[in-house]
């Protein structure tokens, strides 16, 4: 039977790599063409889409990273940055099956949140 700890540390290396992993893809679009889940909004922002689709690159690349070093912090920062996305991707009236996704993903951020606090209170 796994442990709290198990369980922390797993969740940990999920929620630390696969933000760094999205982060750098976004200077490639090898897994997606992430300026298409922008949708309408793409003429929203102040700058162009590719550029902002970096910026949003390096914002995961550090969040994953801040949730490999300091795991409460990062589970929340990921945690609300995943809200975040789905919630402008239904707004933005596409990528459903996405937004549900990322809303799932983000109560295992919340998940490990709170094994966090458990293995920090022991």
């Amino acid at each position: 039977m796994a442990t709290v700890k198990q369980l922390q540390g797993t969740l940990r290396l999920i929620y630390g790599i696969v933000p760094i992993v999205a982060g750098l893809d976004k200077f490639t679009n090898l897994l997606t063409q992430w300026v298409d889940y922008l949708g309408n909004n793409k003429s929203m922002l102040p700058l162009d889409p590719l550029v902002f689709m970096k910026i949003v690159g390096i914002i995961e690349i550090i969040a994953g990273i801040v949730v490999l070093v300091r795991p409460l912090t990062g589970a929340y920062i990921v945690m609300v940055w995943l809200i975040c996305i789905a919630l402008q991707l239904i707004i933005g009236g596409h990528y459903f099956d996405v937004a549900v996704r990322d809303l799932v993903m983000a109560i295992g951020a919340y998940t490990l949140a709170q094994l966090t606090k458990m293995e920090v209170v022991k």
